[in-house]
């Protein structure tokens, strides 16, 4: 990936998670910073491995795109995506319509937005991931080895969880 510094091997990993449980249930890793393009694999994965197409996303803003919004509604998914940054292509601030209809569908909910469930679903896994089983950073090395060591770390979250 692309660093401050120029390219570092460095590794992005995401995780789709079930709101009631906690469990991870569809999970990926890529060496690419941008996440972008990252939006519809976790949702289409979860699908793969659930046989169900989830209700509702929430993702951070750096997941903030028309094409991604058009998706959600292609896939009849209600999304709550933080529209911070995101503009038109054209270059201008306030973004298209769906990124407009997003920013007001978050500024509508307020602090009981559906978008704030991140800090209770999502952030906790990540927060169990790095202190509660001390894992901070992959020991090994090459895209294949660290999927699959991706893939074990959060099947041992689940296993955690489901033992609890």
């Amino acid at each position: 990936m692309k660093g401050r510094d120029g390219f570092v091997q460095a590794y992005n990993a995401r995780a789709a998670v079930d709101a009631d449980a906690q469990i991870i249930v569809a999970h990926r890793l890529t060496n690419n910073g941008s996440d972008q393009d990252a939006l519809l694999p976790p949702i289409d994965a979860v699908q793969d491995n659930t046989g169900d197409m989830p209700d509702e996303v929430s993702a951070d803003n750096g997941f903030c795109s028309e094409a991604n919004l058009a998706d959600l509604v292609g896939r009849t998914v209600r999304g709550y995506v933080a529209a911070g940054r995101a503009s038109k292509p054209g270059g201008g601030k306030k973004g298209g319509p769906l990124v407009q209809a997003m920013r007001a569908r978050l500024r509508q909910g307020g602090h009981r937005s559906r978008y704030q469930m991140r800090k209770y679903v999502v952030e906790p896994v990540f927060g169990h991931i790095k202190q509660a089983r001390s894992f901070r950073r992959f020991l090994l090395r090459g895209i294949d080895k660290v999927r699959g060591e991706w893939a074990l770390i959060c099947t041992a979250h689940n296993l955690a969880k489901l033992t609890a």
